[in-house]
């Protein structure tokens, strides 16, 4: 099963570099190591947030899952357990998973522990923050809880520093419908 997940994870960074994969067709596996089909959630607009257990932002995990309940009808919030900001994030991701079910009610959707940044960067995080997959702009993940907004379309709508608190408006504004 690794062997498997790591050639996708393969392919999908040859397609990253070529320039030619849809943020639907990115392989990324759900905390228990199931896969995620992302182009489940066409339609709907998704919230990819780096999250941590023991960071100061932590606490973001409850307004998380308020943004993932008032915007259930448009909306999904998705937590990608990162270790890569002063090891805050320790243990597996079913770990991540339980201490954020038990501590901030979160039901919202948690992967597998992946790198944000550097060589082992996973190609979910390639495309959001390289313009030349996104097609949008670039950027970098700074700290945990720094969130990027996909559109119902697929298409990168803006990232959000870690201090951008998950209810904010300007987060929320993508949201409404005028």
């Amino acid at each position: 099963m690794k062997l498997i997940n790591t050639v996708k994870l393969a392919k999908n960074k040859d397609a990253c570099n070529k320039q030619e994969v849809s943020i639907y067709d990115i392989a990324i596996n759900d905390a228990k190591g199931k896969p995620i089909t992302l182009s489940s959630y066409k339609g709907k607009k998704i919230l990819f947030v780096n999250i941590a257990s023991k960071c100061g932002f932590t606490k973001q995990l409850k307004d998380l899952q308020e943004l993932n309940d008032t915007y259930s009808n448009r909306l999904i919030v998705i937590g990608l357990p990162c270790n890569q900001f002063a090891k805050q994030s320790p243990g597996e991701a079913k770990e991540t998973q339980y201490f954020c079910e038990q501590n901030f009610g979160v039901t919202f959707l948690i992967t597998e522990n992946i790198q944000v940044k550097g060589d082992k960067q996973h190609p979910l995080y390639a495309w959001l923050t390289k313009k030349t997959l996104n097609a949008k702009k670039s950027s970098t993940v700074l700290w945990n809880f720094q969130k990027y907004l996909v559109g119902d379309n697929g298409k990168l709508v803006n990232y959000f520093r870690s201090t951008t608190n998950p209810m904010s408006l300007k987060i929320t504004k993508y949201l409404d419908y005028n």
